[in-house]
């Protein structure tokens, strides 16, 4: 049996008295049904965040847009989704394909509540995977002289498509700050390192040089400032001083995979809250 159909509110903005009971009285009062509830409390700044999903009773976007107006009027930044969107999703890679084995994959199985409409890559070594999975392959190749026109090539590429969400699998790129600006959408990169550590290139390198003990993945909001924006998901491996460069990569493979799905579902899911450079992400 189909699930009822939900809204999703995320909301934040200065904390006062009463605002979790506010919220729930005014779904309650036009005969909505609370299915999901999570609050936070940010005490240094005083900001308080709230993620609810509840069955409206009758009239979806009616009253979305009622409870965006309610929300505004309490001082609240509000963001209200459909548990019934399909947002349009494409991905974006170069010529490691791990992460996007797992991510179609995971999407074929149902997993991930979006329409997979494109990959899109700067080379052809993985034209015959997509394609094998009965996906729309796009060669749009990027160097350093071309990148300015090759970026407004993916933008009216993307635009056509209407695409809602970008997900860069390893995608061996630097989005500019022009490109980002005019996509307008969110972009999830996933960086094989614990940002803030080994940002940049080659970063299992950089671990192995300097010893450390455990190496990490991490999911994030692709931003003008290089592996700087804000992060969704983390996780780590332990490693020791038997392990090589070819050791950390291997383990670091299997954190990317999980790491990158965990935070796109996250999203899908309008679980995840930016503020600042950083994220609230609701159980």
């Amino acid at each position: 049996m189909q699930s009822p159909s939900t809204l999703i509110a995320l909301l934040h903005g200065p904390d006062q008295p009463g605002l979790v009971a506010r919220v729930a009285g005014w779904i309650f009062e036009r005969g909505g049904n609370i299915v999901h509830a999570d609050q936070h409390r940010d005490m240094e700044l005083g900001v308080f965040f709230q993620r609810i999903e509840w069955e409206p009773k009758a009239g979806g976007q009616a009253a979305a847009a009622a409870f965006r107006a309610f929300a505004t009027s309490l001082g609240m930044n509000v963001r209200v989704t459909s548990s019934n969107d399909r947002p349009r999703l494409a991905v974006l890679v170069s010529k490691a394909d791990h992460c996007l084995h797992d991510l179609v994959l995971r999407w074929k199985a149902g997993e991930f509540a979006c329409d997979l409409v494109a990959v899109v890559a700067n080379h052809v070594d993985l034209e015959p995977v997509v394609r094998s999975y009965g996906l729309a392959f796009h060669h749009l190749p990027v160097t350093k002289e071309t990148k300015v026109t090759a970026e407004a090539r993916q933008l009216a590429l993307l635009h056509d498509l209407g695409v809602e969400l970008v997900v860069l699998a390893r995608y061996m790129q630097v989005l500019s700050a022009d490109f980002l600006e005019k996509f307008g959408r969110p972009v999830i990169n996933i960086h094989h390192s614990f940002l803030p550590a080994f940002a940049g290139g080659k970063p299992y390198h950089q671990a192995h040089a300097r010893g450390v003990k455990l190496i990490g993945a991490t999911a994030h909001y692709a931003t003008r400032d290089l592996d700087e924006g804000p992060i969704i998901n983390q996780d780590v491996a332990r490693v020791t001083h038997r392990h090589g460069v070819d050791d950390l990569i291997r383990k670091g493979r299997d954190l990317e995979k999980t790491v990158l799905a965990q935070a796109v579902r996250w999203h899908l899911e309008g679980r995840v809250l930016v503020y600042g450079n950083k994220t609230v992400v609701f159980d």
